[in-house]
């Protein structure tokens, strides 16, 4: 089975983004949720209470659910896992193995059942991780069949537009070493740093969102070859709550979300996911 319909089948009208004209239409198919559980779990009980609240979820119409535990937990969950849950590596080493002592490659996480693999999140770039390094990662995933979820965002808005610039240069040399063929199948989360951790007055828009998505994708246009950029999946990585997500979801245009401590609360994550729904 090929990677793309590994990874996004969910229970819905069409099995996968491939199987899409229009992107405008995924939204009243299906919502791809990434839950970052970054390292906010640190024992194996809360790790199968969330796989189990993943599980319960990913049995809804219309929402594809992706866990991305701690790399210890990760394989203990994906190796046993029947169901509709897929499961993604928080990062992966830009080495192919050998003497690097703490590394993890992609050929690891692929031997252990991952789907994909979060690339660039801002933290890993505020711990050292160069766009060559990001781009270099994500050679490494597709040499394993991973999807790569691209995480990309500015650090603040200003009134010229400069933060574009910035949007557009990290996704442009992410893309510079990868084939066609590769590039319609990365995911990209639009993650601005400086919306994380907001409340919902306070976090993005869903005019700015729409605006910021519609940007992405023309980059992407440039990019990726012929309409290929139809295809391409889009998701959000800023703060959200149960008070905007549906709103956001339904005025952007977006594809889905890449949650992070809002998934480690099983009740909230529920209350998110359900509001797709």
């Amino acid at each position: 089975m090929a990677p793309e319909d590994r990874g996004l089948s969910c229970r819905a009208r069409t099995r996968s983004h491939a199987d899409l004209d229009r992107r405008t239409a995924w939204y009243h198919i299906c919502m791809l949720i990434v839950a970052n559980w970054k390292a906010y779990i640190e024992d194996l009980a809360k790790a199968k209470k969330l796989f189990a609240t993943g599980k319960r979820l990913a049995r809804m119409t219309g929402v594809k659910i992706v866990l991305a535990p701690p790399a210890p937990f990760l394989g203990m969950l994906a190796s046993r896992n029947k169901s509709d849950v897929a499961f993604s590596a928080q990062d992966i080493s830009v080495t192919t193995g050998g003497a690097k002592t703490g590394e993890v490659t992609a050929a690891a996480y692929a031997a252990a059942g991952v789907t994909y693999a979060i690339i660039g999140h801002s933290e890993r770039r505020s711990a050292g991780d160069t766009d060559a390094i990001i781009a270099e990662k994500l050679v490494r995933v597709f040499a394993h069949g991973i999807i790569p979820v691209l995480c990309i965002g500015e650090h603040e808005r200003d009134g010229e537009g400069h933060y574009l610039a910035v949007v557009r240069e990290a996704l442009t040399l992410a893309m510079e070493p990868l084939a066609p063929k590769e590039r319609t199948k990365v995911i990209v989360a639009y993650e601005p740093i400086w919306a994380i951790g907001k409340d919902a007055a306070f976090a993005i828009g869903s005019n700015d969102l729409a605006e910021m998505t519609l940007y992405i994708r023309k980059v992407l246009a440039e990019l990726l070859p012929g309409k290929n950029s139809s295809r391409s999946l889009v998701l959000y990585g800023g703060s959200v709550e149960p008070e905007n997500i549906r709103m956001l979801a339904a005025n952007s245009s977006i594809d889905g979300f890449l949650i992070g401590h809002a998934s480690v609360d099983p009740t909230l994550f529920s209350l998110l996911v359900k509001q797709l729904v």
